[in-house]
């Protein structure tokens, strides 16, 4: 695992500043599963049968759902959120699915000019579907949460700690 990270330092204004705490949570998450033999990866650590690898699953899962499917309309409709880990699945084929689904993310927030713009799809039916404001903190909410659940996995696994 590499070195301890620090929070991003960009305060140029509100899209760049959640755009760069998103990517350093995203950064964050996956670099819990680096050096993570795939077998301790995919082991459930806790009685929820929550892995690692898991983690990274469901997170690839909520880029997908929030800003592909609810915001940008696109389809299909995500992968359902309890979706286990395969066999074939690795911790580096699990990291670039999760690298290339931030990168169409990344596509979608950079197309938006206003944070105010409202998705296509409504979260319940007759509810205006959210900003690409509420997207972006509701995504870093999110991902610093499972961040937070990888920290204490991985430091079962071999005891690495930080950021």
């Amino acid at each position: 695992m590499r070195g301890d990270q620090r929070p991003p330092a960009v305060d140029t204004g509100e899209k760049a500043t959640l755009v760069a705490f998103l990517g350093y949570l995203r950064e964050a998450a996956i670099a819990k599963l680096l050096d993570v033999p795939d077998a301790e990866a995919r082991r459930a650590a806790v009685d929820s049968g929550t892995s690692l690898m898991w983690l990274i699953k469901h997170l690839t899962m909520a880029e997908h759902r929030w800003f592909v499917w609810y915001y940008a309309g696109e389809e299909p409709w995500p992968a359902d959120d309890a979706e286990a880990v395969r066999p074939e699945d690795t911790t580096e084929s699990l990291i670039a699915a999760y690298r290339a689904k931030t990168a169409e993310s990344d596509a979608i927030i950079e197309a938006c000019t206003d944070l105010t713009a409202i998705g296509v799809r409504e979260l319940t039916e007759g509810v205006t579907p959210p900003s690409m404001r509420w997207v972006l903190i509701h995504m870093i909410e999110e991902t610093a949460r499972h961040a937070g659940h990888a920290d204490i996995l991985r430091e079962k696994v071999d005891g690495a700690v930080g950021r």
